[in-house]
């Protein structure tokens, strides 16, 4: 009640200072049509020379729309629970956006169907929500998603991956190319001069996944601009399923020069269950994401380093973007790099997503 009863002395003080109404700065504070650009500039001014912080929940809950976001990124499989850390996100945020009024609605599909996301991605629209938060898979779909946001004038906020040509509200991930460079650092201190690295891109669609790419991109531009001469292998293995990988691997690991396995995404697990099997101590193994199955291989000794970049974090950050532009009507940031953080058996204890 005290509260409520600072907040009306705030406005009417306000409205006092600019020799309006309450019903006039009350306007302005909602962004509000009906009021000059004169006297909105001249509200604004008391407000910032009052420092006047609005009752954010009191506000939201006198506007009677109610509003909705929704998000739209790939299920956890079998064969990553990589999102399972961005749908905790999501789930973090929407606890505390509940006292608001805001309701978030999930769509999730299948990342190694593109039909999945059309649909899913049709329905969404259907709904008509406020803010959308989006993990871009299949290029050609999403832009074409993209566009019919824009038409509907929808906010969206990537997570994980950028959109090659597409602009969003905002962009919370990690800088891709940076990550690849990052990497390539880290393993020239690994090898030595005879060694060859094989580079494993593990993905149904690669030119979809443009963000494995980009990190490939980073780490040549390292190698090169080192005038490293090292034998640089690339490997796009199509399948997912362990058999797969056990055959492509086996095959490449016949050439005796290789020394180091970096694996561009979180699959980094499905190659170290093969080189466990195949008793290839000898050999180091660098991949991406703090998940179960893979902090198990890095605490066995079979992964040597993981390269994270807080997936639970970017989708938090993701949702309250949207918040922040939705409800306090606050600028937003256009790009929002996550840290590019390198674990070890001996400090993942203390690391969280």
């Amino acid at each position: 009640m005290k509260k409520e009863s600072e907040e009306l002395v705030g406005v009417k003080e306000i409205a006092r200072r600019a020799n309006v109404s309450i019903a006039t700065v009350d306007r302005v504070l909602h962004d509000r049509p009906g009021v000059s650009l004169k006297t909105k500039e001249k509200i604004q001014q008391i407000i910032k020379e009052l420092n006047y912080q609005p009752n954010i929940v009191a506000r939201t809950l006198a506007s009677r729309k109610k509003l909705k976001f929704a998000i739209i990124i790939p299920a956890s499989s079998e064969e990553t629970s990589y999102w399972k850390a961005p749908l905790d996100g999501v789930l973090q945020a929407e606890q505390e956006l509940r006292q608001y009024g805001i309701s978030v609605e999930k769509y999730l599909f299948d990342q190694n169907n593109r039909k999945t996301f059309v649909k899913q991605s049709a329905t969404l629209l259907q709904q008509k929500p406020d803010g959308i938060l989006l993990a871009p898979m299949f290029v050609e779909e999403s832009n074409q998603f993209m566009q019919q946001c824009r038409e509907q004038s929808i906010p969206v906020v990537f997570i994980n991956s950028d959109l090659p040509g597409q602009s969003g509200l905002a962009y919370f991930g990690p800088d891709l190319y940076q990550s690849g460079y990052l990497s390539a650092h880290l393993i020239s201190y690994l090898v030595r001069p005879s060694d060859s690295i094989l580079m494993l891109h593990i993905t149904r669609e690669l030119e979809m996944d443009h963000h494995l790419l980009r990190k490939e991109e980073g780490f040549r531009a390292y190698w090169q601009q080192q005038g490293y001469t090292h034998e640089l292998i690339t490997l796009h293995i199509g399948q997912t399923d362990t058999e797969t990988i056990r055959h492509h691997i086996s095959r490449q690991l016949k050439n005796s020069s290789i020394r180091v396995l970096f694996v561009t995404n979180s699959r980094v697990a499905a190659v170290a269950k093969v080189l466990e099997e195949l008793d290839r101590t000898d050999l180091l193994l660098i991949g991406y994401d703090f998940l179960e199955d893979s902090i198990a291989y890095l605490k066995k000794n079979v992964i040597d380093f993981l390269i994270c970049q807080k997936p639970q974090e970017q989708a938090y950050l993701g949702m309250m973007a949207l918040y922040d532009k939705l409800v306090l009507n606050q600028p937003v940031k256009s790009v929002h790099f996550m840290p590019i953080d390198i674990i070890t058996r001996e400090n993942h204890l203390f690391y969280n997503n």
